[in-house]
């Protein structure tokens, strides 16, 4: 998706839009199984866009190993998420959305490595990973 393109009016264009695994990601905030995503493991250069709408959410820089499941960042893309409390199942967490789409991202934890001691647990199905070129 591109940042251009007009964003659905209603769910029903998001179920046009999204297969229905993303759209469980991303619309109804679902979660992946952990080691599942294939983007998991992907280390080239290039940038993480919202698989809703196309917004840049991360850099490839940002990306490392954190032996979670999912794809792990310490940082995000300036102007890019916004942040919500969540207390599903019994927790406390904070949410990361998509500041353009408002899609369900995954979370953040204070647990990170430097610089910012953050880590964005994402779901691969809420991103797409476009290469450098």
């Amino acid at each position: 998706m591109s940042e251009e393109e007009a964003l659905p009016a209603d769910e029903a264009g998001w179920r046009e839009r999204l297969t229905e695994e993303q759209y469980q990601v991303l619309r109804e905030s679902g979660t992946e199984a952990p080691g599942s995503g294939e983007l998991l493991h992907v280390d080239d250069d290039g940038v993480y866009r919202c698989a809703g709408c196309g917004t840049v959410i991360f850099e490839s820089e940002t990306k490392y190993e954190a032996g979670h499941g999912w794809p792990s960042f310490f940082d995000a893309a300036e102007g890019a998420v916004e942040f919500r409390d969540d207390h599903s199942h019994g927790m406390t967490r904070t949410e990361v959305v998509c500041a353009t789409c408002e899609g369900h991202l995954g979370h953040v934890f204070p647990d990170g490595p430097e610089p910012t001691g953050q880590r964005y647990c994402i779901n691969s199905l809420s991103i797409d990973f476009e290469a450098e070129e």
